[in-house]
């Protein structure tokens, strides 16, 4: 279908029976509709049928690896990778999982959140706390440096020594990060002009990416980061000398060979688990930067989405309505056939896009930080550095297999790709955030209930508004830092957020439609392998990990 219109609604008026409005009484019951037909998969529609995964897709190459990869993958190359590998398994679950409430309800998952006891009240404030580590603008923060690089014809800012580049870093943080509310502001229904940006942003940094991998990576490179995707168990040791002085390979150590072997449990080294463990949380979208796969999926009218609009640009495009409530189909033979084909519909939009998206996004910043950085280089006081950390690199090899001339061009592609990376997700990192809290304001607020449903547009300006204060304050934090206090709330956010997603679609859905018990513990063990992570995170930066590892 259209990506710009919205199709006429068959869903009646009347309330579900009291039978099927399941959860809190303080959210509106569901309204009933028919379930459409899935449309078929076609070489003339594909582009048209790419859906959440796009987005999500785009907005997850590159963010993370490219900050936090030069601080792990040039330390221990490839061997951690692993870590990575559970972080988007968890996610395409979690995902798939998010959209399977969408597609019954047309309503996005953080609705249904607010349908479980004890009610919309407690758990509206339980999600502002989880959420604020998606609102610390990192993505423009770290974005000014490779501008700003090219501006002063090469020379990497230093803004912790000079004044003005320090005036010169701020103010373009603060230019990348306006600027990137302009789609949300005029770009007509936000889902279409985020996908465009999104495709050529794809495009450019993976082509650039797949040239140098094919001309100047080596093979040993390769083998080692497709094979760390599957080194379950590798940790860092503790050696007696930092990372940088040993070889890639004699500072990681496998758990499970160490056991079998005779050799014991191995004494993991947690000095820089801030940074695993902040690779394992942006690997993928990470934290609840996830959860607009299932207001996407609403807006692209996919299953019950069909019946209850989308949120359009806050100044620009149509007036777009959309329904305070959701609607729902009642399951029976003709509706259950078409339920499974719109599932498949869902989960092969994460499998053949959004899952390769992510390894891709993983392995082709990996190969730039094994293959041109040294693990000595990675150790600098200026944190603004680690957006540009493996041009240099890269301009050397170029110059010695190619001359002088590719290799400027090669060198200015590198900072021109980090720009890519991180400004345009800035983008769909701002809409997501906006999106879930206008849904949430929306649909549990009894206040906003009252207005009409065309001026939903109103409630995302004021949202975008309150967003972009804050943003502007934060800007104001160190670009390292502001990745360290983001990070440590996305791991902890999203193993709370895939519990309460089990709970949800095992009590809200009607049980033909509920997940298989598989992938119930599925997503619960991702949500414990998050958690896990988050919780590691903190320990570290409260000091409480030294005293209680020794």
């Amino acid at each position: 279908m259209a990506e710009d219109t919205q199709p006429e609604s068959t869903a009646s008026n009347e309330p579900v029976p009291s039978s099927l409005h399941r959860g809190s009484k303080d959210m509106p019951a569901w309204n009933v509709g028919k379930l459409i037909d899935a449309p078929k998969f076609t070489s003339r529609n594909w582009f048209e049928m790419l859906g959440p995964g796009l987005i999500m897709g785009g907005a997850a190459i590159g963010g993370g690896e490219w900050l936090v990869g030069p601080k792990v993958t040039a330390v221990y190359g490839g061997s951690l990778l692993w870590l990575a590998t559970l972080s988007v398994l968890g996610q395409v679950i979690y995902n798939i999982e998010i959209s399977r409430y969408t597609l019954y309800t047309g309503e996005p998952i953080f609705t249904g959140k607010f349908r479980l006891m004890p009610g919309p009240k407690f758990w509206v404030i339980a999600y502002l706390l989880f959420d604020f580590g998606s609102v610390f603008p990192y993505l423009a923060a770290n974005a000014a440096t490779p501008l700003a690089t090219l501006i002063k014809g090469g020379v990497v800012p230093d803004p912790q020594n000079v004044s003005g580049d320090w005036y010169m870093m701020k103010g373009l943080a603060y230019l990348i990060f306006i600027t990137a509310l302009i789609p949300l502001l005029f770009g007509g229904k936000i889902y279409r002009s985020l996908k465009v940006v999104m495709t050529f942003k794809l495009v450019v940094v993976f082509g650039f990416l797949l040239f140098l991998a094919f001309f100047y990576s080596k093979g040993d490179t390769w083998v080692e980061i497709l094979t760390g995707f599957f080194k379950f168990g590798t940790v860092p040791i503790q050696t007696g000398l930092e990372a940088t002085e040993m070889a890639r390979g004699e500072n990681v150590q496998n758990i499970f060979t160490s056991v079998v072997s005779g050799n014991g449990f191995p004494k993991i080294d947690f000095s820089m688990i801030g940074f695993i463990a902040a690779l394992a949380a942006i690997a993928g979208s990470g934290g609840l930067s996830n959860t607009p796969t299932s207001n996407y999926t609403r807006d692209q009218g996919w299953g019950m989405g069909h019946h209850v609009g989308a949120i359009p640009s806050a100044l620009g495009g149509h007036d777009i309505e959309l329904s305070h409530v959701g609607t729902v189909f009642e399951v029976t033979e003709e509706s259950l056939p078409r339920w499974r084909r719109w599932y498949k519909h869902v989960a092969r939009d994460q499998l053949a896009v959004w899952l390769p998206s992510c390894f891709i996004g993983l392995a082709l910043p990996a190969m730039l930080s094994i293959q041109f950085l040294q693990p000595a280089e990675t150790q600098v006081d200026n944190q603004w550095t680690m957006a540009v950390m493996t041009a240099d690199g890269v301009r050397q090899t170029v110059e010695t297999q190619s001359g002088t001339s590719l290799a400027k061009v090669c060198w200015f592609m590198t900072i021109f790709c980090g720009f890519l990376v991180l400004a345009p997700s800035m983008s769909s990192s701002a809409d997501g955030i906006i999106r879930r809290w206008v849904d949430a304001f929306w649909t549990a607020s009894p206040k906003l209930r009252e207005m009409d449903p065309k001026h939903i547009k109103k409630v995302y300006l004021r949202v975008l508004i309150a967003y972009s204060i804050f943003g502007l304050i934060m800007l104001s934090l160190p670009p390292g830092d502001l990745i360290k206090y983001a990070t440590m709330f996305f791991n902890i956010a999203l193993g709370i957020s895939c519990w309460h997603t089990v709970r949800i679609n095992t009590t809200l859905l009607p049980r033909p439609l509920r997940p298989h018990l598989l992938i119930r513990v599925a997503l619960c063990v991702s949500g414990g392998y998050f958690f896990m992570l988050g919780t590691l995170s903190v320990l570290q930066q409260t000091g409480l990990l030294d005293k209680i590892t020794g």
